[in-house]
């Protein structure tokens, strides 16, 4: 597959590629807004990028456009591919592109350009009759996009703003093979099945209430997993050598400028007045973990000196944006900050990678490794951010680990890898993160008296694992499509007796299930058990136990099993300690 970049370069780039597919789907969104021009010449056309899964573009529609548009679009965009049309690239002077764009009345386009500098040469892609300024790259003919689809409409604020013009949104998807297509419209289905949000409320995890947009509650079957989670992270840290502290939720204006963020996140944050000064609720755990590192005086030898904190933050995120338990407005970040000497850095890196695999593999998740370079909105020198950067990609090499360039999307103090985890349907979810710091360690003027008896400025590693717990478990909801493992599931067993005199012998058992700390249900209802245990599948429960008059006599139960092919779902009758030997082995294989 050919690729056009602006400076008129042609390069070859496979569509699996990260370029390749970027040039692929912003030509998509190209061929959509040819389309939608064509068939409504009057609308104005703002901005369509590529986006991780497709593209989308903002149009201002003189019409209420609705879901019931997208065939007569899609129709006209296969038309266009049909066309078999080769793209084009040129420069105009800002001053002829403001003309170009004023005499096409294309006021969205004429915004962007007058932002930039006059000296500035604008590069313009044509594809048959459409043309618009663009930075590209695209593809080389749109003879190649073999299969589209239109997927959906949203509205979406010009550029972000609330106070902006509220345009219509059209996401869409497109390959160069029609099975792929196939493949991922599959996918799709697949993962509204899997809908955390759906699976959450179906299975008494986690609400989202009217009362807290973005603020999630959750319920006691909910709390079970995410303590489950806490604990798993409790054990893993503590055998790693970290130690865990906690820092205040809500900290004084002044630190947060101290750190930067004041400066660079105030938008996302939220402040209150106490006693005439102002605070902010903290949208991250590091300005608090400096402080703590700041409260005693550290020598060479007690580095690296590896702090975890399981910090509740709050970030405010736009309403639009909000999505059940992967996108809210406060969650619980498996933070840790580790202090260290310069000779101390690769090891460190390296060893905070073999955790996230650790943890990952127990999960089943596969992933990739992204190095996210020097973004515009940065402080710090050259010096430091090429010294941090070169860090990460020797750790990254020395570990044999395959990884991509993400240019300019690292945080504002330092670059960073970023761990892409794919689920069981192949989608991606950024959890995983390691950033190198030598900004706050400067800025917060933290020191450990080296070996020379003189004072030295550690560096610092930023990290964390889950990333967000509460994301985490939208994402393992989707993964194990709420059939989590028997060590993480909040019931592990449903004692189901058949009739309301073995009551009492469930309960008995129930007991002695608990004394093994195996979590378990009674559904003593007054309801046959045909619907019992269709209940309990409902609940994606992974062993059922079946209380009668031959296991009472016996005393024995009945198992069923979720986990295995149907004719093997019935384990048997037997005692109640081999049972429990199962089940412990279970979660110990996991």
């Amino acid at each position: 597959m050919k690729v056009l970049r602006k400076n008129g370069e042609m390069v070859e780039e496979k569509f699996e590629e990260q370029e390749g597919k970027k040039a692929f789907w912003h030509t998509s969104a190209h061929v959509l807004a040819q389309a939608v021009k064509r068939l409504y010449p009057d609308t104005k056309c703002a901005i369509g990028p590529a986006i991780e899964n497709g593209f989308y573009y903002d149009f201002e529609f003189s019409f209420p456009f609705s879901e019931e548009n997208l065939k007569e679009v899609e129709e006209e965009m296969k038309r266009i591919v049909k066309e078999s049309l080769s793209l084009q690239v040129y420069e105009k002077s800002k001053a002829e592109a403001m003309a170009y764009m004023e005499n096409a009345h294309e006021d969205y386009k004429l915004e962007l350009i007058r932002e930039l500098d006059d000296s500035e040469k604008i590069s313009f892609y044509k594809q048959g009759d459409y043309e618009e300024f663009c930075a590209g790259p695209h593809i080389s003919n749109s003879c190649q996009i073999k299969a589209i689809k239109l997927l959906s409409v949203a509205g979406a604020y010009w550029r972000g703003n609330e106070k902006n013009q509220m345009l219509t949104r059209i996401y869409g998807i497109s390959f160069p093979k029609a099975s792929e297509l196939e493949q991922y419209l599959h996918m799709l289905e697949e993962a509204k099945a899997r809908d955390h949000r759906k699976l959450g409320k179906e299975l008494g995890l986690f609400v989202m209430m009217d009362e807290g947009p973005g603020f999630p509650f959750f319920l006691p079957k909910g709390m079970i997993l995410k303590n489950l989670l806490i604990h798993y992270w409790r054990e893993i840290h503590e055998r790693n050598g970290y130690r865990e502290i906690s820092t205040p939720i809500m900290l004084s204006r002044e630190l947060w400028e101290q750190s930067g963020h004041w400066d660079h996140y105030r938008e996302n944050m939220y402040t209150s007045v106490i006693d005439d000064a102002d605070y902010a609720i903290k949208p991250m755990n590091c300005p608090g973990g400096m402080l703590v590192y700041k409260s005693e005086v550290h020598s060479y030898r007690d580095l690296p000196l590896r702090m975890g904190e399981l910090g509740l933050v709050h970030r405010h995120e736009k309403s639009g944006q909000l999505h059940g338990l992967m996108r809210v407005r406060c969650f619980t970040q498996d933070d840790a900050h580790i202090f260290m000497r310069e000779d101390q850095v690769l090891d460190e890196i390296q060893g905070v990678m073999r955790l996230i695999d650790e943890v990952y593999q127990k999960f089943g998740f596969s992933y990739e490794i992204e190095l996210s370079t020097r973004p515009e909105d940065s402080i710090g020198s050259d010096e430091d951010w090429e010294l941090a950067t070169d860090a990460l990609e020797k750790a990254v090499q020395g570990m044999n680990k395959p990884y991509v360039i993400n240019e300019g999307d690292g945080a504002f103090y330092g670059p960073k890898l970023d761990f892409h985890l794919k689920d069981s349907i192949g989608r991606t979810w950024q959890c995983g993160t390691i950033q190198l710091d030598f900004q706050l360690p400067q800025r917060f003027q933290i020191e450990y008296v080296g070996a020379d008896g003189e004072k030295h400025r550690p560096i610092m590693l930023h990290r964390v694992v889950f990333g967000s717990i509460e994301r985490f478990i939208g994402i393992l909801i989707e993964h194990y499509a709420g059939k989590f493992p028997v060590w993480l599931s909040p019931v592990q067993v449903k004692l189901l007796p058949v009739s309301e005199k073995y009551s009492d012998y469930a309960r008995e058992i129930a007991l002695d299930l608990r004394q093994e700390r195996i979590r378990v249900e009674v559904d003593d209802r007054d309801e046959k058990l045909g619907y019992k245990i269709r209940e309990a599948r409902m609940d994606k429960v992974p062993y059922m136990i079946i209380i009668g008059e031959k296991e009472k006599s016996n005393k024995t139960i009945s198992v069923r099993q979720r986990d295995a092919e149907p004719n093997k779902q019935e384990m048997g009758e037997m005692q109640l300690d081999r049972f429990v030997r199962i089940v412990k082995e279970g979660e110990h294989r996991l």
